[in-house]
C-alpha cells in the first residue's frame, strides 16, 4: 500500500495539510526549460555532444506538447482508487496516443541525429504497433535487456511525455499516511530520478521527482529514500559544501540518490543536472554504493 493517499479533489481533505504531500507536474514550457538547461551545461562539458542531443529530444518533446497535446478522450475513464497509484504503469491501459508521440519524436529527431541514433530511429519507425507495445511493456517492467539502451531512450521519452500529461490532468489531492513503498511514485508507481529540496513557500522541503510522470512526492529529509533508515547517511560532493547538487548514500541498504537544492539555485533541471554530473556518480559508486534510481537519458540496456 502506498504511503501517499489520493482522493478526488472534489472530496474534503479532512483537514489542513501544512505540507503538500504530492505536487503534480506543471506543463508550461517544461521541456523548453530542460532543453535550455542542457544546452548551457553542454558548454565545455566532456559530454557536450550527448547533452546537446538530449536537448534536441527535450525540444522535440516541447514541440509535440504544443502541437499535439493529450486528447480529451485519452484515458478518460481512469479508476481513481485511493489505495493504488491511479496511473500505475503496470496496470494502465495505454492510449495509442503515446505511439503518435513516438512517431513525432522520430520525425523531428532523424534529420540532425548522429548516424547511430538514426539507425535506431529508422528501426523504431518500422516496428508494428504490437511490437512497440511489447517493447513498452518490457521497458516499463524494467526488462531493459529486451529493449536495448538505444531504443529505450526514445521509447521512454514518448512514454514520459504521455504520462506527464496524464498526471498533470489528475483531479486529485493527497495526504500523507503510513505505508510501504514510499520509494515509488504514488501517481504512476515508477522510481524517482532524484530528490529535490524546494524553495519559496515550500522552502527546505524534500520531494522525490518521478522518472516517468514527473510528479513529486514528499519525503522527510535525513532519511534514506530507498529503505527509510537514517542512521548511516553520508553526503558526497565534487565541489564545496554549498554546492547545489550532491549525492545521499545509505550504509544500511548500500544505495545512493542525487539531491538537488533548488533552495540554493533555481537554475537547475532534475534530468539535465543529473546527467551532467556523472562524475559524482562514478565517485560514489567507487565507494561501493549503487544508484537507487535512473535518469531517462541514462536508461540501461
Amino acid at each position: 500500500m502506498s504511503s501517499i493517499k489520493l482522493t478526488p479533489i472534489e472530496q474534503p481533505s479532512g483537514g489542513v495539510q501544512h505540507i503538500e504531500s504530492l505536487l503534480l507536474p506543471q506543463l508550461e514550457q517544461r521541456y523548453a526549460r530542460r532543453a535550455e538547461r542542457l544546452e548551457r551545461l553542454a558548454a565545455g562539458h566532456v559530454m557536450a555532444d550527448y547533452l546537446r542531443f538530449a536537448a534536441a529530444i527535450a525540444t522535440a518533446q516541447q514541440q509535440l506538447l504544443d502541437a499535439s497535446p493529450l486528447p480529451d478522450a485519452a484515458n478518460a475513464r481512469l479508476a481513481l482508487d485511493a489505495d493504488q497509484a491511479p496511473l500505475d504503469h503496470a496496470r494502465l491501459q495505454r492510449d495509442p496516443y503515446w505511439r503518435e508521440l513516438l512517431a513525432g519524436l522520430v520525425e523531428r529527431l532523424r534529420p540532425a541525429a548522429p548516424s547511430q541514433a538514426q539507425a535506431v530511429l529508422d528501426a523504431l519507425q518500422n516496428e508494428s504497433a504490437g511490437q512497440l507495445e511489447a517493447l513498452a511493456d518490457a521497458l516499463l517492467a524494467g526488462r531493459f535487456d529486451e529493449v536495448g539502451n538505444g531504443r529505450a531512450l526514445f521509447l521512454w521519452s514518448a512514454l514520459s511525455l504521455y504520462w506527464t500529461q496524464l498526471a498533470a490532468r489528475l483531479p486529485l489531492r493527497a495526504s500523507a499516511a503510513l505505508g510501504e513503498q514510499r520509494q515509488f511514485c504514488p501517481v504512476c508507481a515508477a522510481s524517482p530520478s532524484a530528490s529535490v529540496v524546494l524553495s519559496g513557500e515550500r522552502g527546505g522541503l524534500r520531494y522525490l521527482h518521478c522518472s516517468l510522470c514527473e510528479s513529486r512526492w514528499h519525503m522527510v529529509r535525513v532519511k534514506c529514500s530507498n529503505c527509510e533508515q537514517a542512521g548511516k547517511l553520508d553526503y558526497w560532493l565534487l565541489d564545496d559544501k554549498s554546492a547545489p547538487l550532491k549525492a545521499e548514500s545509505c550504509g544500511d541498504c548500500g544505495s545512493y540518490l542525487k539531491l538537488l537544492h533548488f533552495d540554493r539555485t533555481q537554475d537547475m533541471d532534475v534530468f539535465a543536472d543529473d546527467l551532467a554530473s556523472l562524475a559524482l556518480d562514478a565517485e560514489v559508486e567507487r565507494q561501493g554504493f549503487a544508484r537507487s534510481s535512473f535518469n531517462p537519458f541514462l536508461l540501461p540496456g
